[in-house]
């Protein structure tokens, strides 16, 4: 029987072989090559990170900064490169996101 690090590595090498991860590894390449978009994104997520972990610690979330980071996005949703990059990371996202759940639901002790 195989042991259960193999099927991880192998997990590993087929999300690797995805089109959603290369396709992510591409643009993420492609927005990273251009120091303005890369520092652009990094203000946004910087501050999507800053606003969770507020969140986390208790404190209330304040609607303009909410407000304003909405009003970021959209700007940055303009430029195509930030756009497909995002699109690019939502997929990817998804796409572990999925396995997450496939692998919480084999191993969940939730009586059926």
């Amino acid at each position: 029987m195989a042991n259960v690090y193999d099927y991880a590595h192998k997990l590993a090498k087929a999300i690797m072989d995805s089109e959603e991860y290369k396709h992510y590894k591409e643009m993420r390449e492609t927005l990273y090559s251009d120091e303005k978009n890369k520092k652009m994104v990094e203000d946004f997520e910087n501050k999507i990170f800053e606003l969770q972990m507020n969140q986390l610690s208790g404190k209330e979330v304040d609607e303009q900064e909410l407000e304003k980071l909405g009003k970021m996005e959209d700007v940055l949703m303009l430029n195509p490169t930030i756009k497909s990059y995002f699109i690019a990371e939502q997929r990817f996202g998804q796409l572990v996101q999925d396995i997450n759940n496939i692998i919480g639901e084999a191993i969940s002790f939730d009586e059926e």
